[in-house]
């Protein structure tokens, strides 16, 4: 898809009223900016997570931090980086445990947190959001006459003159489908997504014990001044004697008759791909068994209409790059099948330096498993494998820390990370961070008195529009329309965009 023929289309709400925190029950402590996504390129979306949006389906909102209840603060791992900790590996080797001879873990020390997986309380929706009173059908039309539209650049050179000067302002490897997805083949459940294949396969115990008594030997023989027997070829350094990577963990050998048979697909999430149709009833009865005995939902709050609202509907459009991954970005499905039934989805973007996790839902009967940490290491170790096709691709964002939640602490547990600040929207390590929050719910974690947002709103009048079918600097718009100033609307959403993605990303006005 061509850079100029794909824009982002959104419809602004606002963030005045508080509605009910999913983290501590306040019924309205929560408060958020949020704004209903037509259409977005991964680009835009990746520019506003760096600016700490999320979106729940369609929905891209942003916690007011100093005002909401329970702030919400970004956090991203350095995927290439990490380094498992121990309670990570006792997850993986949990896994292959039960993989290798049916061997589940006992106790309720075992299991995990109820929050214990990369997911968020999902937030509340204005009334106003609705399909009908938005006409989403008409601009989904007027998106297609967008694209062949001038350029927001053409556009903005023309009415230079008009608008005000300022500023400038992640026993088979995967498998590659001819299509250029990414799949996995059915295998033992060693086999991983971001395996690497140039990597020497992990030794089983038996050749390692025979190695080191050979080595020992030789050792005996040269003190009682025997010349060796063996090959004077120096032993192959084993496999054992440097730190063991996450891939090693998740590549663990199995036996050649494993109890469990593990599968994981990455699945584009569209209702063209057969495989995400073919699985589609099963993924929907999985989510409702999970929100009904995980979080108590009520029967009518985790249908199929929900289910597609929140985790498949998604703004983000497929998008290919000649440097990007071979799967392309977007939005994707992760689904583990273990014996050939559908047991987890972890739901996940790709976008441009990032995987980005949305949401994970599994089987109450598997909790003891530990799921939730086993699919955020699975999701780490593919995003290491996308950094091999696509450089710039090497962070893992985990949705937000919320620290003031015992629960959601857990995501900083995975490091080494960073938070973003709330105020200069720079990256600062989870450490520094972590001081400053134990004595206050709401930090600017920039220690620099004088930073501020580099991409900071300089002027509004070159903010970009939609009105009546036609794309427009606020500048002109303002000139064109009758009624009520709404600069002040505009100004508070392009102020939330920053100057480079107001100028890109197109605001739906009636």
């Amino acid at each position: 898809m061509a850079a100029n023929k794909s824009f982002t289309i959104v419809e602004y709400f606002g963030g005045d009223d508080g509605y009910r925190c999913g983290y501590c029950k306040n019924e309205k402590g929560n408060f958020s900016h949020g704004m209903w996504s037509h259409t977005m390129t991964v680009q835009d979306y990746q520019d506003l997570i760096d600016r700490g949006w999320r979106r729940s389906g369609k929905y891209v909102y942003k916690p007011i931090m100093n005002k909401t209840c329970c702030p919400q603060y970004t956090i991203r791992c350095h995927a290439l980086k990490f380094q498992p900790s121990k309670s990570h590996k006792k997850s993986l080797k949990k896994m292959n445990k039960f993989i290798s001879n049916g061997e589940l873990p006992t106790g309720q020390d075992d299991a995990e947190p109820m929050d214990s997986v990369c997911e968020e309380a999902r937030p509340q929706e204005p009334s106003k959001v609705c399909h009908a009173e938005v006409k989403c059908a008409a601009i989904t039309d007027i998106q297609k006459e967008v694209a062949e539209c001038p350029t927001v650049t053409e556009v903005q050179k023309e009415a230079a003159d008009a608008a005000p000067t300022g500023p400038e302002t992640t026993k088979k490897d995967l498998m590659s489908a001819p299509d250029g997805r990414t799949t996995a083949t059915s295998t033992k459940a060693g086999a991983v997504m971001g395996a690497d294949p140039s990597r020497p396969p992990c030794r089983k115990a038996k050749e390692l014990r025979k190695e080191r008594r050979l080595q020992k030997e030789q050792m005996r023989q040269k003190a009682d001044g025997v010349s060796s027997i063996v090959s004077s070829t120096p032993p192959t350094p084993t496999h054992a004697s440097q730190p063991k990577t996450l891939e090693d963990f998740i590549d663990e050998s199995l036996p050649d008759k494993s109890s469990h048979c593990l599968e994981v697909r990455l699945v584009p999430v569209s209702f063209e791909d057969p495989q995400f149709t073919a699985s589609y009833e099963q993924s929907v009865a999985l989510y409702s068994c999970y929100q009904m005995a995980i979080h108590g939902d009520d029967p009518s709050e985790c249908s199929e209409s929900q289910f597609r609202r929140f985790l498949c509907d998604s703004p983000l459009e497929a998008e290919y790059s000649p440097d990007g991954p071979e799967v392309g970005y977007g939005s994707f499905h992760q689904q583990y099948w273990l014996d050939g039934r559908l047991v987890a989805v972890g739901v996940i973007d790709i976008l441009p330096t990032c995987v980005s996790s949305v949401y994970l839902y599994y089987h109450p009967d598997s909790a003891s498993l530990s799921l939730g940490s086993y699919s955020a290491l699975r999701e780490i170790a593919f995003t290491r494998q996308l950094q091999k096709q696509s450089p710039k691709l090497c962070f893992y964002y985990l949705g937000f820390y919320i620290h003031s939640c015992p629960k959601m602490r857990y995501k900083g547990q995975y490091r080494p990370s960073d938070l973003l600040c709330p105020e200069t929207y720079a990256w600062v390590a989870i450490e520094r961070c972590i001081l400053q929050l134990e004595n206050s719910h709401y930090a600017r974690f920039n220690q620099d008195p004088d930073a501020g947002d580099a991409r900071a709103l300089k002027d509004v009048g070159r903010a970009m529009v939609l009105y009546r079918r036609a794309v427009m600097p606020y500048a002109a718009y303002s000139r064109k329309r009758k009624g009520s100033s709404d600069e002040t609307e505009v100004q508070q959403f392009a102020g939330l965009l920053g100057q480079d993605c107001a100028e890109r990303i197109l605001l739906y006005r009636a």
